[in-house]
């Protein structure tokens, strides 16, 4: 038995998450600055959910982005924590930096709101 299980599975066993590693280098652009450039991207497919790319923080130039005091819950990956982009929107990126136990995965990995930046782009 795992010692973080998600509560969201044991109330929807078929909800499905996948993750695997991106296929191909991926690139995120913001104000004509490269924010993230990554061939170590987790790629996350969730039901009905857009498809998103999580980054390893050592792929992104955090000294761009400030961390906000917004959070959200979602019972099958925990809580996120936000940052915004420096002059840009706010909370446009998102972390799971404790998340249960299935999709550890992505834990202090960041993803981006493809709305709040210019591109992101793989290959």
């Amino acid at each position: 038995m795992s010692a973080n299980p998600a509560p969201g599975f044991a109330k929807r066993p078929d909800h499905r998450i996948a993750l695997k590693p991106a296929a191909a280098r991926v690139r995120v652009m913001f104000k004509g600055k490269l924010v993230a450039d990554s061939a170590g991207a987790v790629f996350m497919e969730e039901g009905s959910y857009p498809a998103v790319y999580y980054f390893p923080r050592r792929d992104v130039r955090m000294e761009l982005l400030e961390r906000t005091e917004h959070h959200t819950y979602c019972p099958f990956k925990g809580q996120a924590s936000y940052y915004s982009l420096k002059g840009g929107p706010e909370n446009a990126v998102w972390s799971y930096e404790q998340p249960y136990d299935e999709v550890m995965a992505i834990r202090e990995l960041v993803a981006f709101y493809p709305e709040k930046v210019d591109s992101i782009a793989v290959g």
